[in-house]
């Protein structure tokens, strides 16, 4: 009843023609900086910008076309691993070599971003070559802008991470931007600190916390407070490819869940494939195969659900998101129910 209220009253502000017109990432938005208000919604993250279907590559990773069709899908936000080229141009591009993903062969670090224009991207696994080039950072930003938020993966140097943040304030969209790095002791907190200082209420700042590293759940309390978190990103090693997690491990705890609720963070699971490695390789082994290959979504998206995370980062975002939407873990946004409405009095 509560939560129709708000949405109701979100949708009566959204239409008033006095009221300011709110983007779907300032609604999402709303609801990543503040975890207890939302906890029965669950955003999903596309890992690698998207493009897997039912276990088939759609589109090419980490491209255009994927950022639009995960826009159009309705996810809250994309995965983007960003690297340079050899003149310093930021681009979107997961491996430090061009052979897997694009028409191209060679190190990225060798080639300038003209030469680059040269090199198109393949779907992986159809040797289907499409149109689109490596796209840059900024290219991606201006495609995401007001629409979705986007979780920068560095593939080079901390140092690097202020101007991939700076280009985003230069188009006017460091607010959708969420930078991480992995946090397992006191030093690396200060190391993020610093980062946090650095990007001057821009950017989000999320730490990246393993269970093989961090045992003791009072140090998700010293790093979230230390740099303001809104959301963590927790690994559950699967070091046995024999067994399945059956309790999330100490960060999925209850003891973690009532942490989180203390510091108004969600819990981020990743259920994304790792190549040459055990299925659920980062989730204790309910990852994306278990759920589309074996058939077994309840045991993966609803038992991580059940143990308190409100972000899934996956590469099968729609079959995320049709198991959330079925068993009522997504509330809709009001800028969605706004256009639905438009829609439908036209």
């Amino acid at each position: 009843m509560l939560r129709s209220m708000i949405a109701a009253a979100g949708l009566l502000m959204a239409t008033s023609a006095l009221a300011e017109p709110a983007t779907r990432a300032q609604d999402i938005l709303e609801r990543f900086r503040d975890a207890n208000q939302w906890r029965d919604h669950v955003m999903v993250a596309a890992h690698r910008a998207g493009g897997l279907m039912g276990g088939k590559r759609i589109y090419p990773e980490n491209s255009m076309a994927s950022l639009r069709a995960m826009i159009d899908l309705g996810v809250e936000m994309v995965e983007l691993d960003v690297q340079k080229t050899r003149d310093n141009v930021f681009v979107v591009l997961h491996d430090s070599w061009l052979d897997r993903t694009t028409t191209c062969r060679g190190r990225l670090v060798d080639y300038s971003f003209a030469e680059l224009a040269g090199c198109r991207l393949v779907v992986e696994g159809t040797g289907k070559v499409t149109n689109e080039g490596v796209p840059t950072l900024q290219d991606m930003l201006e495609i995401a802008r007001g629409r979705i938020l986007v979780n920068i993966d560095n593939k080079l140097d901390a140092d690097a991470l202020g101007g991939m943040v700076e280009i985003a304030r230069r188009i006017g969209v460091a607010d959708q931007i969420v930078v991480k790095q992995n946090l397992w002791n006191g030093e690396r907190i200060v190391q993020a600190q610093r980062l946090v200082d650095s990007l001057d209420n821009g950017a989000s700042f999320m730490p990246i916390i393993a269970d093989d590293a961090v045992t003791d759940t009072q140090f998700l309390e010293q790093a979230t407070n230390a740099v303001g978190a809104h959301a963590v990103e927790l690994i559950t090693w699967r070091n046995d490819a024999r067994r399945l997690t059956h309790d999330g491990g100490v960060l999925f705890s209850s003891r973690a869940r009532a942490i989180a609720a203390r510091g108004n963070w969600h819990l981020w699971v990743n259920t994304y494939a790792i190549v040459n490695k055990p299925g659920g390789y980062l989730s204790g082994g309910r990852g994306d195969e278990l759920a589309v290959s074996a058939g077994l979504p309840d045991e993966v998206y609803g038992f991580w659900v059940d143990r308190g995370a409100t972000i899934i980062q996956t590469d099968e975002p729609k079959a995320a998101m049709d198991w959330l939407n079925a068993n009522a873990f997504r509330v809709p946004y009001a800028v969605d129910q706004v256009t639905t409405a438009a829609g439908l009095s036209q």
